[in-house]
């Protein structure tokens, strides 16, 4: 027997989903391309300058601290020299002139030499600090050294600038 073919219900039809108005679409943004040969992100760039910058610091500081203790160091070997000089123009006074002239350039040499004590008994970072409290406690004095030490320096440079002419 044959069997009767019955007609196949229709598949439905698959639904296209409703086009988008030409408005509503988004335009992708055109990509950056990088030049040939920079592949590197620019925020590996920058932490990389930083480091590198904050190295050079570093260094610039430590260097700068090893210049200032030789700077003290041999300003405080000066200083105990211009105290013993002091101590044989003060014997000589006391031959030539009197005690009085002598005790005058020994007490004075005394004191370059107590200073030169003081300096090499401290760090550079303690010598900073003393500096500004100084300044914090005698701002009409220190703005006056300061004054008077830019007037040497600016007659030094111009005696040296018009020897060279």
């Amino acid at each position: 027997m044959a069997k009767a073919t019955t007609p196949k219900a229709a598949a439905p039809a698959a639904k296209k989903p409703a086009a988008k108005p030409a408005a509503a679409k988004k335009t992708a943004a055109p990509k950056a391309k990088a030049p040939t040969g920079t592949a590197i992100p620019l925020e590996t760039t920058s932490d990389t300058l930083r480091d590198q910058a904050s190295a050079m610091a570093k260094d610039a500081a430590a260097k700068a601290k090893d210049y200032a203790n030789s700077g003290k160091d041999k300003t405080a070997e000066m200083m105990e020299e211009l105290s013993n000089m002091a101590d044989d123009v003060a014997r000589t006074l006391d031959k030539r002139f009197g005690t009085a002239y002598g005790d005058f350039v020994r007490k004075a040499g005394s004191t370059v030499g107590g200073t030169a004590d003081s300096l090499k008994g401290k760090t550079v970072d303690d010598l900073m600090d003393d500096a500004r409290n100084f300044v914090r406690e005698k701002p009409a004095v220190a703005l006056g050294a300061a004054a008077a030490l830019g007037f040497v320096l600016t007659r030094l440079l111009r005696a040296g600038s018009d020897d060279e002419d």
